[in-house]
């Protein structure tokens, strides 16, 4: 059985992934040399869910349940809003921006995303969806505590037309994204 690593995600603009950059660059600069991994800006992206280790004969499946969920959902958009952590400010494992504006229609469209991906064996997730985008993950927890997170986020807007399946190829010097498919979000909005 022939699988890919892959993932549902929306894709940022690459003024969003600019200000991104240079938020994890100042954090960085707080936080001691290697405490946190951080993620490139161009691969900072929304996810949606992610998929794991995917048998490549379902993926005509999960397109087809990734188009019905985008043709049943009207494009929006977000901005940036606020520095996060998982599972919080003190024990930090993962630092994030977080997004704000439309979070019922981006829950509308995770939860059509979920519906379809369910009879192909993903159950729902557990817990409740928090959009984040990711800027880094702790690698020394004890060197973390204590940093100052705390940054300004540009306001910046975020389109959310479009859900991407991305494989993820993990290599040593960071995982080679590649979009498998994309579904544009259709509904007419009136």
């Amino acid at each position: 059985m022939a699988t890919i690593r892959a993932f549902i995600a929306i894709h940022l603009p690459l003024d969003v992934k600019a200000a991104l950059g240079n938020v994890a660059r100042e954090l960085e600069g707080r936080a001691p040399r290697g405490a946190v991994r951080w993620v490139k800006p161009e691969q900072i992206h929304l996810t949606l869910r992610f998929l794991g280790d995917t048998d490549t004969a379902k993926l005509p499946a999960v397109q087809a349940a990734m188009d019905a969920a985008g043709a049943a959902n009207a494009p929006f958009e977000m901005r940036l809003q606020g520095i996060g952590c998982f599972p919080n400010m003190k024990r930090p494992r993962v630092l994030w921006v977080g997004l704000a504006g439309h979070e019922e229609r981006l829950l509308s469209l995770v939860a059509g995303l979920e519906g379809g991906l369910a009879p192909l064996g993903w159950e729902p997730e557990g817990k409740p969806f928090r959009a984040h985008l990711t800027l880094g993950r702790v690698k020394d927890e004890r060197a973390a505590q204590g940093v100052d997170w705390s940054a300004v986020v540009p306001p910046l807007v975020v389109p959310v037309g479009a859900l991407h399946l991305i494989e993820s190829q993990l290599r040593y010097d960071g995982p080679i994204y590649t979009i498998r498919h994309s579904s544009e979000l259709t509904k007419d909005s009136k």
